[in-house]
């Protein structure tokens, strides 16, 4: 589905991918946790031609992802990607964000992309929020309109970074509901994360990355309840540590671990 071979990144001369390997299969929930600075947002938007890396090979579906190719468009419509900000069209409506790309990029008919947009508003929880502009929703409504936007070019695979880092507390676990619900779907998602009590939860495997690699990866139970590595262990304290759950996030969707 999506592979990740020997991938290195610099920005000038600091390197921030040091030779990433990854696969992630059809249907695997994988979540990608670590400190800031540790290389997991600019391996999305390596994976989502956001960003171009240096060497090695990332593939989607079998295609190579190089920005430059004629085939990266199309190759985009297939992995959806869920920023830690919404991104949303300030002058649109929440159902016209949601159509823009099947109308738009997709040419889907207007009335069928505006039907299917009713529907994920629908299946998102916004059913009632269609003709709100995005400066009348809340943030966690407005981050359910962008996995909505996503959804509706439906992509085999999606990518969130970081997508509950900007709301406030009391408005995380709305989202990770959504995100909970498209894991139980069969939906193929790589989740950067600081949401520990979700990834726990929802996630087939977890990868810990410090400095550029990847350091520890396994289970979710092993990694974030037996860690091998003194550096993954030294991580995950610290968020136990620091960490102020939300006093009425439902199943522990801010939680850490035990």
């Amino acid at each position: 589905m999506i592979e990740i071979r020997d991938v290195h990144k610099s920005f000038g001369a600091v390197p921030v991918l040091k030779g990433i390997t990854l696969r992630i299969e059809h249907g695997e929930v994988v979540c990608l946790i670590g400190a800031s600075g540790s290389g997991k947002s600019t391996l999305l938007r390596c994976i989502n031609a956001l960003e171009s890396y240096d060497s090695g090979e990332i593939t989607l579906l079998d295609q190579r992802v190089e920005q430059r190719s004629r085939h990266i468009n199309q190759l985009r419509t297939q992995v959806g990607m869920v920023f830690q900000r919404f991104n949303l069209f300030p002058h649109r409506t929440a159902l016209e964000n949601v159509m823009e790309g099947p109308v738009h990029v997709k040419r889907e008919p207007r009335e069928q992309a505006r039907r299917e947009a009713i529907e994920l508003l629908h299946k998102v929880g916004l059913g009632e929020k269609l003709d709100a502009y995005p400066h009348q929703l809340s943030g966690g409504q407005q981050q359910r309109v962008a996995i909505a936007r996503s959804l509706a070019m439906k992509p085999k695979a999606i990518l969130f970074d970081e997508p509950t880092s900007a709301l406030d507390p009391e408005l995380v676990g709305e989202v990770l509901s959504v995100m909970r619900t498209l894991a139980r779907e069969g939906m193929t998602m790589l989740v950067v994360t600081h949401e520990m009590g979700f990834a726990r939860e929802v996630a087939d495997r977890v990868c810990f990355l410090h400095a550029g690699l990847i350091i520890e990866e396994g289970s979710a139970q092993q990694v974030l309840c037996s860690p091998r590595e003194a550096r993954t262990r030294e991580f995950l304290r610290h968020v136990l540590t620091n960490r102020v759950e939300a006093p009425h996030a439902p199943n522990g969707a801010t939680g850490a671990v035990a």
